[in-house]
């Protein structure tokens, strides 16, 4: 797994890239995330902007008791959720890559939201190890 700027982890496979959404989606309900958004970037530039791109997921992922747990201690914490995960197609493999959500530790000085970012991103970490 490949850790980049404090924002984000990636990992590579070589599942199809339906195949790859399919497993993140069921890796993810197994650490308690639901995922409340699919939005597919070459649709959406193909239908805006008349665009060719590479087939990208962008995966809404949600765990309600984490996501209420930082709701509570941070309200504004909102413009920071979901958790996003994405997926797209590097032609000879996919990747795979999570936010990092620590990073809303180093946005919010708040102990709460300090201890739930630990915990998710322990659990989106083990979502990629398993792809």
């Amino acid at each position: 797994m490949e850790h980049i700027g404090g924002y984000a982890h990636k990992v590579t496979t070589s599942l199809s890239y339906d195949d790859a959404i399919e497993k993140v989606t069921g890796l993810l309900k197994d650490e308690g995330f639901g995922v409340l958004t699919e939005i597919d970037v070459k649709a959406t530039l193909k239908k805006k902007l008349d665009l060719e791109y590479k087939p990208y997921m962008i995966l809404g992922a949600c765990n309600p008791p984490f996501a209420h747990r930082v709701l509570e201690a941070e309200n504004l914490i909102g413009v920071l959720l979901p958790c996003n995960v994405v997926v797209w197609d590097e032609g000879d493999h996919r990747v795979v890559a999570s936010m990092d959500a620590r990073m809303m530790a180093k946005v919010l000085d708040n102990p709460e939201v300090i201890e739930v970012a630990g915990a998710v991103n322990e659990r989106l970490e083990r979502v990629l190890g398993k792809v």
